[in-house]
């Protein structure tokens, strides 16, 4: 069975347990396949939880009331309507088309794609009518959101766009410009590239779509990977040229930043540099 993403941002857990830890997230109006465990879980599931799959083919536990059963027969992410896409950091949706009278119904992050309902013709009209996942509609301004056009992002550009997450909090299994984790944000500035790699940093150091790549034959656009060994890779970042990378670190401050690989603690402890293919 499918289901939509309902709320902003879900949190998805290791075990069904709001006691477990964050392994990743949900992001609003994305859809996600509940499946079965493999393998089993030794005790009763609690009413109200569920196993997903998502679309980075990432699983895990979250609550069923941060989601709606997806109607088959009115696919919300229907590929022949008009979907636009968050483009800043949060953007506030509104009952109506103005700012003053209600606040927001939603504030959503980054990449949330919303399906058009009516679009001003008119450069000077600034509104933009969307249907929710509920059914109901609402009112975004047109500045807050792009055309989900499928172009993907050159490398320039995708650096250009992570440097506009600098200062956003880094959150544990975060997904989303609300926080994100290190590889989060990674996964992040790869989509926009058009590409679809593996969620956790480890598994994003072995993957088959990239090649290692040595330190002194760095470009920009390369993905660093650090930790004590191979075999313990728990951080990574993207490589933006002139010796800096961006990532999103708990090191200092605890925030999407740009770094040194030449200083402490970084560069003793890089493992490995990959090139995506």
């Amino acid at each position: 069975m499918r289901w939509v993403v309902a709320h902003p941002v879900v949190n998805v857990y290791s075990a069904p347990s709001a006691d477990a830890d964050v392994t990743t997230q949900a992001i609003y109006g994305n859809t996600v396949m509940q499946t079965k465990p493999n393998p089993a879980p030794k005790q009763n599931v609690p009413e109200g939880w569920m196993f997903i799959k998502m679309a980075d083919d990432y699983t895990g536990w979250t609550q069923r009331n941060g989601f709606l059963p997806l109607d088959e027969k009115e696919d919300y992410a229907g590929k022949e309507k008009r979907v636009v896409t968050v483009a800043n950091r949060a953007a506030n949706v509104y009952r109506e088309a103005d700012v003053t009278k209600h606040a927001p119904v939603l504030v959503l992050p980054f990449e949330t794609p919303l399906e058009v309902v009516s679009a001003p013709k008119n450069e000077g009209e600034r509104w933009i009518q969307v249907r929710l996942v509920d059914g109901q509609q609402a009112w975004v301004q047109r500045g807050d959101v792009q055309d989900r056009t499928g172009k993907a992002l050159t490398i320039d550009q995708a650096i250009a766009l992570a440097k506009q997450f600098l200062g956003v909090t880094y959150t544990w299994g975060g997904t989303s410009s609300f926080g994100y984790d290190c590889s989060g944000f990674t996964q992040m500035i790869e989509r926009q590239r058009g590409i679809t790699m593996p969620r956790d940093a480890d598994v994003q150091a072995a993957w088959t779509g990239s090649i290692t790549v040595k330190r002194e034959d760095l470009k920009a656009g390369d993905l660093l990977y650090f930790g004590s060994s191979a075999k313990d890779i728990t951080h990574t970042g993207m490589y933006i040229g002139n010796g800096e990378f961006i990532h999103d670190t708990t090191h200092d401050h605890p925030m999407v930043q740009i770094s040194r690989l030449a200083d402490q603690p970084w560069t003793k402890l890089l493992v490995v540099a990959r090139r995506v293919k």
